[in-house]
């Protein structure tokens, strides 16, 4: 019987633009109205994060109206504020807190985020006058942060980082001091779009050497802002992965954000021979892209990510790797030493989990080399609690023929919560996963 998928879906919506939404809400204030925001895990704990600072945000729901007071609701909180497992929600509200005169707090996370490069952010920050404290291991969580009237950042990157240029435009919102960036590889732009949306005067210029200079001027009127959250492309790709891997059929997903600065595995999936069609393009929260997706099953060609490719997919690699194990031939991801301080160290979580399965694999310091194959995959993964990590294999457990066993299927609720019951959605046999291990 062939391997028939089908259906309509809308995927979680776009957890980066979830979480610069809501501290872009903190800080401005006016009516607010957010249609369609992440409910998930990570955007929950910047949510408390900024409701142990004062702000007046509202539970998480599928419309939201309000009156955000703004900055003037702002206080030292007297507990720590946990981030979780949220790296966006720890370094971004780095940024804000470290601006804002007055205010003093901890950051912390979980046993996860704890072990995530923190100076990334600090040092430019601290470069700019920030009073941030290690309290434990080095470049790592707890920080203490005692806000303060920054001088004007210039930062140049030598790595491509939407979170380092995020909080530092955030840092520069909070302080009324002038930014300017550059990244040697245009990354996502949300923090922009929305900057813009809401009145921020904020320019960016591309240069002849491929980089990009984002700057922001203080003193814009600031507004409120007013739209639809688009759907998460790095959410959706797990079930284009799906779709792409079956022998027939058609599926649409839809409200999917489209912002050029995410579509790169959009672009390296149709060069490989995928059939993949935008339909109804429109605008959602801050002028943020959005289309629906129709994506058919299609005879695909190995992969071969480049170091120029990775600061556009970086949250797409644990889906594309999944989709090279069921395409015949060699694949090769290299450039991509970034995972390894992820959620986890996701490249050696996949070259574990690949091994477990019988899947040929060589591990590098920044990437793998596996062969792909059509034979059933058996086996127990372990999901080393990274919510990609799980749906990457997920994928994987619902080609019909494998039989896999995922060790934390619950993990997936980080960024998608209805992963399981989206994944079973699509047609075909039943999800192989039985649960703990």
């Amino acid at each position: 019987m062939p391997d028939r998928v089908g259906g309509r879906w809308r995927v979680p919506s776009d957890k980066s633009i979830t979480h610069r939404a809501l501290l872009l809400a903190a800080a401005i204030p006016g009516r607010w109205s957010l249609e369609a925001p992440l409910r998930a895990a990570d955007t929950e704990s910047t949510a408390a994060t900024l409701r142990r600072l004062g702000s007046a945000l509202p539970s998480l729901a599928d419309r939201m109206e309000w009156v955000s007071p703004g900055w003037a609701a702002w206080r030292s909180p007297h507990d720590v504020l946990d981030c979780g497992n949220s790296g966006t929600t720890a370094r971004l509200v780095l940024g804000l807190l470290a601006g804002r005169p007055g205010i003093e707090a901890t950051l912390t996370g979980d046993a996860s985020l704890r072990r995530r490069p923190m100076r990334r952010v600090a040092e430019p920050l601290r470069g700019a006058g920030a009073d941030i404290e290690e309290l434990g291991e080095p470049d790592r969580l707890p920080l203490r942060v005692r806000g303060t009237a920054l001088r004007p950042i210039a930062y140049v990157s030598s790595v491509a980082s939407a979170q380092v240029k995020s909080a530092l435009l955030l840092a520069g919102l909070a302080s009324h001091a002038r930014v300017e960036v550059y990244e040697p590889t245009p990354t996502r732009d949300h923090t922009e779009r929305l900057l813009r949306a809401a009145g921020a005067r904020l320019t960016c210029e591309p240069d002849a050497r491929g980089g990009v200079r984002v700057a922001f001027e203080p003193g814009g009127a600031l507004q409120p802002l007013a739209g639809h959250v688009p759907g998460d492309l790095s959410s959706a790709m797990f079930l284009i992965v799906r779709a792409l891997l079956a022998d027939e059929g058609e599926v649409v997903l839809e409200d999917v954000g489209i912002n050029p600065t995410r579509t790169a595995a959009l672009q390296l999936l149709r060069r490989l021979g995928a059939d993949i069609e935008v339909r109804n393009p429109r605008d959602g929260l801050g002028h943020e892209p959005m289309a629906d997706l129709v994506v058919r099953p299609s005879a695909l060609r190995p992969l071969a990510i480049e170091p120029s490719d990775v600061p556009g997919l970086i949250d797409e690699l644990p889906a594309l790797v999944a989709l090279g194990v069921r395409v015949p031939g060699e694949h090769v991801l290299r450039g991509a030493a970034e995972l390894r301080v992820k959620e986890s160290d996701r490249l050696a979580a996949l070259a574990t989990n690949l091994r477990r399965l019988g899947v040929e694999v060589e591990e590098y310091s920044d990437g793998l080399r596996w062969q792909g194959t059509r034979r059933a995959l058996r086996g127990r993964v372990e999901a080393f609690g990274d919510h990609r990590i799980a749906m990457a294999f997920g994928v994987l457990a619902a080609v019909p023929g494998n039989d896999l066993c995922i060790d934390e299927p619950d993990v997936v609720a980080i960024s998608f919560p209805s992963f399981w019951e989206a994944l079973h959605g699509l047609g075909g046999p039943a999800v192989g996963v039985r649960g703990r291990a």
